[in-house]
């Protein structure tokens, strides 16, 4: 175990020292700083970039060792075998952890618990020792001996915050700390011959390489004090080793989650058929249960030095010849040989984004000008899923893929949306792309824009049907008996009718640079889409389209578009076309007949015109349907007044009065229709002579 982690040998493959658990790194100083990824041209184009925070520790040398622990992320600089300190840092938490612990010969391992509460450190190839950290607990040292005769501890693995795994030469043994009384339990053992191990802390498996050869895997998964042995599987050779001794190095093997599925991935130097040149990647699908099976090759098209990592489901292959990275997608379509699928990459080669090492020391001296960090540097070092250190400067980073580049090399919209829809940050860049390709000089042919409406919109849909059985489930209260089950979580990739409305099609129609047939089209091929997904089309898409046809006095379209039912019925467009009545009369007919459509409560639609002081329109509708014998003269005087139009007061209280007229014989109010204060502005504004008198036959 904590042995150098090795140099980049020829063909050196995902993190060197990742097995292990433990890399010897170099360089750097003390502070911490933030870097800068250089931006300008000459960053342009690079879709992967070093995280601006990196973890800086002291470089190793005779007296400090550094190690790092894959499950925790974190990086420990022991010096002096823990005597003169033992400093902890990881990504996450900002606070470094300090302590000093008795030297006991040299470090060969060293990982906290999850939680960081117990602190396992091993010196011997027999025995690993425990230290707690709780908080009055006495700062003890206790001793677990490996159990099995004559083998050696290569490692060991916390699976939970006490609970840890060792694996020696001759098996594994799981085991459960008990830190109060400073002693450990063996929870179960299995023999095997190991070769070397890996850990994948995501989903908690642990790989051992067995067999003379090292290509038969031996995977088990540990979950809450139980081992299970999953099904072994053999990595296929290149080719017939010539001789039998170990062929597959654990550097040529990375594990990692992979769209929530756990695959092996192996680098291949060779390919199996003669007439492939370059390496590839080989991506081994390892379920819960039932066999490993390969499922994907990733085609490098090139030799040399390697290393993998995974970010964002993506699988990046950097090549230290070249000084280049690529990224596949094992999502997007790749050609399919009745067993396995075979991908290119994504995008072309580019380098991680050019960085700055932030200077570090006194502010005074820290006016020199920073210096570009070496990448791809032959001390780098890469962890899964997305670590990378570098032993030289003594940095720890963790990699990320940048969305924005990839829009410009990623030419063909459908496939760059089905790139983007499965990326975690992509709500803005998605929403980007969709203005861009409605605006100069990059618009979008209608088929183009169709094609990305549909890709937007089967998301929408998936997230919408897994909403409403989440809901009908917890409605018809079978949840309580599946404890399971979980709501559905609204990722970015789910972009509905508002975030379209809000950042796209609205700003599209303001900007008004694009012919009108154009912007209608575009309007009806995202209302089309949606009603292709049977998606509700939310009324102010359809006013949105209104409007437009509007502006450009195209009411016959609208007459066209509302008499075919291609914009829905809904009481705010009634409500849109009645106030459209000045501009275009027809207007308000096929307001009254979509509402009657609606057959919605009249008073709802009453309220709502008066609401919008269109109290004429309330007043004609109300008689369109035969029912003014029956409504408040109150509510319609308290509108009229309201409007502050003297004339329109007038038109209405006459009405009213005419009313009373017909069917009560007198045109005065009734005290049970409360108007007379209504009765008293009238007088005041018009005089009692313009009050109406009894009609007598």
């Amino acid at each position: 175990v904590g042995r150098e982690p090795p140099g980049p040998a020829e063909d050196e493959a995902p993190g060197a020292a990742a097995a292990a658990g433990a890399a010897a790194a170099g360089g750097g100083g003390e502070e911490e700083g933030e870097g800068r990824a250089r931006g300008g041209a000459e960053a342009a184009g690079c879709y992967l970039a070093l995280c601006a925070r990196p973890v800086h520790f002291e470089k190793a040398n005779p007296v400090n060792c550094v190690f790092f622990d894959e499950a925790n992320k974190q990086v420990f600089a022991v010096r002096s075998g823990g005597a003169t300190g033992v400093v902890v840092k990881g990504l996450e938490d900002r606070n470094p952890i300090s302590f000093r612990m008795e030297d006991k010969g040299e470090v060969k391992c060293i990982k906290f618990s999850l939680g960081n509460k117990i602190l396992a450190v091993q010196r011997t190839l027999k025995s690993v020792d425990f230290l707690n950290f709780i908080p009055d607990s006495p700062q003890l040292e206790y001793t677990q001996e490996c159990k099995t005769k004559n083998a050696n501890i290569l490692g060991f693995c916390w699976t939970s915050s006490t609970e840890i795994v060792f694996i020696t030469d001759q098996g594994i043994e799981f085991y459960q700390v008990l830190p109060e009384k400073r002693s450990l339990k063996l929870l179960k053992n299995q023999s095997i011959n190991v070769n070397w191990y890996m850990y994948c802390p995501e989903s908690s498996v642990i790989l051992l390489s067995t067999t003379v050869l090292g290509n038969v895997l031996q995977p088990f998964y540990f979950k809450s004090g139980t081992m299970s042995k999953l099904s072994k599987f053999e990595i296929e050779l290149p080719a017939a080793p010539k001789s039998s001794k170990l062929s597959l190095s654990e550097r040529d093997i990375a594990m990692a989650t992979i769209y929530g599925q756990l695959y092996i991935l192996y680098l291949r130097h060779h390919s199996r058929t003669s007439n492939s040149t370059g390496a590839e990647v080989v991506l081994y699908h390892l379920p819960r249960e039932g066999s490993c099976k390969k499922t994907h090759i990733l085609k490098l098209n090139r030799t040399g030095k390697f290393a993998l990592n995974v970010v964002d489901n993506l699988v990046v292959v950097h090549h230290q010849d070249t000084e280049t990275s690529v990224i596949f997608d094992i999502k997007l379509k790749g050609d399919f040989d009745g067993s396995t699928t075979i991908h290119q990459f994504v995008l072309p080669p580019r380098s991680i984004q050019p960085y700055q090492i932030p200077a570090a020391g006194p502010a005074s001296v820290t006016s020199q000008t920073p210096v570009l960090c070496k990448l791809y540097s032959s001390s780098w070092i890469v962890f899964q899923p997305d670590i990378i250190i570098s032993a030289s400067e003594g940095y720890l980073w963790s990699l990320q893929v940048k969305l924005e580049p990839v829009v410009n090399l990623l030419l063909d919209k459908g496939k760059l949306m089905d790139f983007l829809l499965q990326r975690k940050e992509c709500k803005m860049v998605i929403l980007s792309v969709c203005s861009q390709m409605l605006s100069e000089p990059e618009r979008g042919s209608l088929s183009v824009i169709a094609t990305v409406f549909d890709k937007l919109n089967h998301e929408y849909k998936k997230y919408l049907e897994a909403e409403q059985s989440y809901t009908m489930v917890v409605e018809t209260g079978l949840s309580r008996s599946n404890p399971l089950l979980k709501r559905p979580v609204r990722t970015q990739a789910v972009i509905d009718q508002s975030d379209m409305y809000t950042h796209v099609l609205s700003v599209f129609t303001e900007k008004k640079e694009a012919p009108h047939k154009f912007t209608i089209a575009v309007l009806m091929e995202y209302i089309r889409s949606l009603n292709q997904f049977q998606i509700a089309v939310q009324h102010y898409l359809y006013e949105l389209v209104i409007k437009t046809l509007v502006q450009h006095n195209l009411f016959y379209m609208l007459h066209q578009f509302l008499q075919y039912h291609v914009l829905s019925d809904s009481k705010p467009l009634a409500c849109l076309l009645l106030s459209l009545e000045s501009i275009y009369p027809p207007a308000h007919q096929l307001s009254l007949d979509m509402l009657k459509r609606l057959s919605t409560a009249n008073d709802e639609i009453v309220e709502v015109l008066l609401s919008k002081h269109q109290v004429l329109a309330a007043l004609r509708f109300i008689r369109g349907i035969g029912g003014h014998d029956s409504i408040s003269a109150r509510k319609f005087l308290d509108a009229a007044k309201q409007a502050e139009d003297e004339m329109l007061f007038y038109t209405i209280f006459r009405f009213f009065e005419q009313r009373n007229q017909r069917l009560r014989g007198n045109p005065s109010f009734t005290p049970g229709e409360h108007c007379e204060e209504h009765v008293t502005f009238f007088k005041q504004v018009f005089g009692e002579q313009a009050l109406m008198k009894p009609t007598t036959f």
